[in-house]
């Protein structure tokens, strides 16, 4: 990756930037497996291409400030602390590090920068899906994990709104909790070798034809139907359906239909390869304007 540094930041900044963890042949990291695959697969092919500049890093590498501060705190007697992992998945090899283990309660602790959007809307499947893999792959190598939490910096976290709103969390630190049962693990381990097979067909594919991220995995907000009325310039309400919008139209409540198609803003804001993605390319060509 070629990290750019447009606004002149202090060195520390690009030095952190640029700090990155080699992997070898056949190897994916935990973190490369949570993405699509064409993602994953134009992040490998075009690593030396992509370019960054150190300003749209901000939270990552406070994230990463986050992990240096907390990795200073020595680990107890049962603790293991920022341990790179490595197990065997058919021919791949699965990288991970955790940020933290207690083999004495068997708890895999992540630590995660995050807003708290992602607290109020209570949508955890990605952090689960990570803190389990971790768990799979101590257990693999002769740990006894069972269960995984993430310890959520808030960024963002506002003191005014926590004594304000009843459904706002309360305070800048969020711990979110995970069991596990043998199932769990049964299904992550299915899960991993359904997802090395998709990569596996995928390595031999030109980029064009490498299959398309899903709407989830393009964070996509989804297409809405809003309602509109003649003399009106705004909707008289957005809909979810179709159906509930033709409804509105039947029910005397407005005169037609605005398809508003769902915006892909892991695409648009999060993804360092959609310069590679057609997918991408095609979409921003038909977007007015550009």
């Amino acid at each position: 990756m070629k990290i750019t540094n447009n606004l002149g930041l202090p060195s520390p900044f690009v030095s952190m930037a640029q700090s990155d963890y080699a992997y070898g042949p056949n190897e994916y990291r935990v973190t490369s497996l949570l993405k699509g695959v064409r993602e994953t697969i134009l992040e490998r092919r075009h690593a030396d291409e992509i370019e960054r500049d150190v300003s749209d890093m901000v939270w990552m590498l406070f994230g990463s400030a986050v992990h240096s501060i907390l990795e200073k705190h020595q680990e107890g007697e049962h603790e293991i602390k920022e341990e790179r992992i490595k197990i065997k998945v058919g021919k791949y090899v699965l990288s991970g590090q955790f940020d933290l283990y207690n083999d004495q309660t068997g708890i895999v602790t992540d630590y995660k920068t995050a807003s708290v959007w992602k607290i109020i809307y209570g949508d955890f499947s990605d952090w689960r899906r990570q803190i389990l893999i971790y768990a799979y792959m101590l257990r693999q190598i002769g740990f006894d994990a069972k269960s995984g939490q993430i310890v959520a910096f808030l960024k963002d976290h506002s003191k005014r709104d926590a004594k304000n709103k009843a459904d706002y969390p309360q305070y800048p630190v969020e711990v979110v909790r995970f069991n596990f049962t043998d199932a769990d693990f049964a299904e992550c381990e299915q899960w991993l070798i359904n997802k090395f097979a998709e990569i596996e067909a995928a390595e031999s594919l030109s980029d064009l034809a490498l299959p398309l991220c899903t709407p989830e995995e393009r964070y996509n907000s989804g297409t809405k139907y809003a309602v509109m009325k003649r003399g009106r310039k705004t909707a008289v309400r957005v809909l979810d359906s179709e159906e509930e919008a033709e409804q509105w139209i039947i029910d005397g409540n407005g005169d037609w239909i605005e398809i508003r198609p769902g915006e892909d803003k892991k695409c648009m804001d999060y993804c360092a390869v959609n310069q590679f993605c057609d997918y991408w390319r095609n979409m921003t060509e038909r977007r007015p304007g550009e």
